[in-house]
């Protein structure tokens, strides 16, 4: 595996993406979309994975996220553009990796908020792509309700189901060596601003939308794959929502729910079960 970043260009700025190369030729590619308070480095041990199946690997900083932020008090802070920004970005960034690979196939992997930018893009974009991976997602109208618009995002709020808790992010996983080293990541743990929180808000609409829904092609392979006690999956209800929408939609949805699990799911006790779904996913779909 070689890995490297490069910059993008955002409409406003720029962008910079972690790329994992296979050390032979490439069978297509994913892009990541990480959550939020995280960044893209995170998912290294993933692009090994997915790497050794033959799949380069780009996956970006969101604005306001790890490098392309760079000081932290920009940390949380989508800009003037806010979360149709984001979005945006990611259309650059499936393009910038098309273009680097001409002829492959690229898929779209999506987790926690990167999965709901992801939601979005492939209402108007699915077209650009050969799959969507869904993961740690939910049906963002759905919660919208819950997220105050005039208040950063506060992640800790979704350790309420497991108090008294170790720590305040024991919601994310099991495995407490993965939640410390969260919590020992200075570019980790924060939830976005106010006005970045209420441009995702006023996008949540759209994406429970079925009429918008239905824009997706017929056939187009949708993984969902969650964890049972992720919290944003209100024990699978939400999960199964989101699959049911885009079923309706006439699209070839596989949902994976696994018992136990919890928010960041390739980074659970069972994450190499996980990850080997996907991948094998992927080699059929991708």
């Amino acid at each position: 595996m070689v890995e490297s970043t490069v910059t993008v260009p955002s409409s406003d700025g720029e962008v910079v993406v972690h790329v994992w190369l296979p050390s032979g030729d490439a069978r297509g590619v994913v892009v990541v979309a990480h959550g939020m308070g995280e960044h893209a480095g995170r998912y290294a041990r993933l692009a090994g994975a997915l790497t050794a199946a033959g799949w380069a690997v780009y996956a970006p900083d969101h604005r306001g996220h790890g490098l392309t932020a760079g000081a932290p008090e920009a940390l949380g802070d989508l800009g003037a553009r806010g979360w149709d920004g984001l979005v945006d970005d990611l259309g650059r960034i499936v393009a910038f990796a098309a273009g680097r690979h001409p002829g492959l196939s690229v898929v779209l992997l999506g987790h926690s908020m990167g999965s709901f930018a992801a939601q979005q893009y492939v209402l108007d974009h699915a077209d650009r792509l050969a799959a969507l991976v869904l993961s740690g997602t939910t049906a963002v109208d759905q919660i919208a309700g819950a997220l105050d618009p005039d208040q950063p995002a506060d992640l800790t709020a979704f350790n309420a189901p497991f108090e008294p808790a170790r720590t305040d992010y024991d919601w994310l996983s099991r495995d407490t060596a993965e939640v410390d080293a969260y919590l020992a990541d200075d570019r980790c743990g924060f939830g976005l601003d106010g006005p970045s929180t209420a441009s995702m808000v006023a996008a949540a609409p759209r994406l429970g939308d079925q009429a918008e829904i239905d824009a997706v092609p017929d056939g187009f392979p949708i993984l969902v794959v969650s964890g049972r006690d992720d919290p944003l999956a209100f024990g699978g209800a939400l999960v199964e929502l989101v699959a049911d929408r885009y079923r309706a939609a006439g699209a070839d949805v596989t949902l994976s729910v696994h018992e136990g699990a919890r928010h960041e799911i390739f980074n659970e006790i069972n994450r190499d079960e996980i990850t080997s779904e996907v991948v094998a996913w992927l080699d059929a779909h991708g």
